[in-house]
């Protein structure tokens, strides 16, 4: 029984995100789905692209999250469309939930749009939005084993950013051990290695979102 009620609940879901899809499509609309543990590097990764691309392109912002604005709050400091999500003890954004916060932002008048879902390496992989792109962070302090461990959240990622790179030299992080995890799982998923503190790598991920927001 538990079984059906989580594969009704996963096709509901997936429903309402062929719905999202459509309307990000008529819209014009290129939205990214930023995934990661927390204190990986999710915000500071939107501020640091934020900073990079807003005279470039309109971007609105989706801060998820299960209380507070703390994010949201950094987020519209930068002068783009913010909206916040409280979850209410969610681990995770689904697709109904982003489907209620596309009513309350301009599509019209935007270009990129960057969710970012609740901290969590489980949660956030199981549930399909309807967006163009899934965005993986991991960081260096979490270690090299996580794509071992959290195969699927992996497995649905399009990028894989590794975040902190500027404290290799203090920790204890295999690169190539990392890499071959995400080989298994995801052999077609872009593997960049940034530092939203140096800004090292941060061209080469500008260069990736802008190339995947023209095909």
């Amino acid at each position: 029984m538990e079984i059906k009620v989580l594969q009704d609940i996963l096709s509901a879901n997936d429903r309402i995100a062929e719905r999202n899809r459509h309307l990000l499509d008529e819209k014009g609309v290129f939205a990214l789905n930023l995934m990661a543990s927390p204190g990986a590097g999710k915000t500071s990764l939107l501020l640091e692209t934020i900073k990079r691309l807003k005279n470039r392109v309109s971007i609105a912002v989706i801060e998820a999250d299960i209380a507070s604005s703390l994010d949201a709050d950094k987020i519209s400091k930068e002068g783009v469309t913010t909206l916040q999500i409280n979850t209410g003890g969610a681990c995770h954004v689904d697709a109904n939930m982003l489907n209620n916060a596309l009513e309350s932002i301009s599509l019209e008048d935007t270009d990129l749009l960057i969710l970012e879902n609740v901290g969590n390496l489980v949660c956030p992989a199981e549930f399909t939005l309807g967006v163009d792109r899934n965005v993986m962070i991991s960081s260096i302090p979490e270690g090299d084993d996580k794509p071992y461990k959290y195969p699927l959240m992996f497995s649905v990622a399009n990028a894989v950013l590794v975040n902190k790179i500027d404290l290799l030299p203090y920790l204890e992080f295999d690169f190539r051990n990392f890499s071959r995890g995400v080989g298994v799982v995801n052999p077609k998923a872009a593997l960049m290695q940034i530092s939203c503190k140096t800004g090292d790598g941060m061209n080469e991920w500008i260069s990736w979102l802008l190339a995947e927001m023209k095909k």
